[in-house]
């Protein structure tokens, strides 16, 4: 299976010149850790609490700063044709519970770790077929 059938294509996501306020206050929902962030379609980079609070301490004004001027830049991403063990070990590999998909630079949404892992087992999971005595039994009883 390639990441391309497993995009989540509406993860929490900013425009480049939104404010940093704006990217903060996404981050206050429930399991939202991070928000891509995007100029148009191509990926920038993406906005932590930890990127807020960097912010603060430098003196930056949440509502004039920019998500693009504050976003790290340092992001991990895959294609949409790379095989999901691929991204799986990429995950492992920095420790992180999603990563992003590009194509050609153009942003088209996340792959995480969980549901990743879900489908990954099923497709590992044999195929229940009946049992061989059943098998010889009806094939007896017909014959």
């Amino acid at each position: 299976m390639n990441v391309r059938e497993a995009i989540v294509s509406d993860p929490r996501v900013v425009q480049a010149g939104a404010s940093v306020r704006e990217a903060a206050e996404l981050l206050t929902h429930p399991n939202v850790r991070s928000v891509l962030v995007v100029d148009e379609e191509r990926l920038l980079g993406y906005v932590t609490p930890d990127s807020v609070v960097r912010a603060l301490a430098a003196g930056v004004e949440l509502e004039t700063a920019t998500a693009g001027e504050v976003a790290d830049g340092d992001v991990v991403a895959v294609g949409p044709d790379q095989l999901v063990d691929e991204a799986l070990r990429l995950m492992a590999e920095h420790d992180l519970e999603r990563v992003v998909v590009v194509e050609k630079g153009r942003f088209l949404g996340v792959v995480a770790r969980g549901p990743l892992l879900l489908r990954r087992l099923a497709e590992d999971e044999p195929a229940v077929t009946e049992p061989e005595s059943d098998r010889e039994q009806s094939l007896d009883r017909s014959g």
